[in-house]
């Protein structure tokens, strides 16, 4: 009965240790400090078109990725060095394959943007191309 009076005020969560699953209010902060930090850095670079070369510009933005990925299992999820029953060490490798396929992806994916997209310079061949037809049926 004693069990059941412990749960039946609401003290029951599914967990004895009621400190180590969850982050404190502090490491939230801290990892949310981070993960903006590592988002602001990239877009700074970008937008303030830093003069560096694009594969040095590419691969900063993918390291700060690799990293905010990296902050949000340890301060968000909670992976941690003290295991159970394997599982952590499980969740770590899943997210290394699945860090692996999206840098990998999006580097894909931006490579045949870059080489699919019309560059600026045709573009403005091309008005100028019908610019001119227009001046000239008109």
């Amino acid at each position: 009965m004693g069990h059941d009076t412990h749960s039946a005020h609401g003290h029951d969560h599914g967990h004895d240790d009621h400190g180590s699953g969850h982050g404190t209010m502090s490491q939230l902060m801290i990892g949310f400090a981070l993960a903006a930090i590592l988002t602001i850095v990239p877009f700074g670079l970008v937008m303030g078109e830093v003069e560096m070369s694009r594969t040095t510009l590419i691969g900063i933005i993918m390291a700060f990725a690799a990293v905010q990925i990296i902050v949000h299992l340890v301060f968000f999820l909670h992976l941690n060095t003290s295991s159970e029953e394997g599982s952590t060490f499980m969740a770590t490798v899943l997210a290394v394959i699945i860090l692996f396929i999206v840098l990998a992806g999006s580097l894909w994916v931006m490579h045949n943007m870059n080489e699919n997209m019309m560059p600026k310079h045709d573009m403005e061949q091309q008005l100028e191309q019908m610019k001119s037809l227009q001046s000239q049926q008109g």
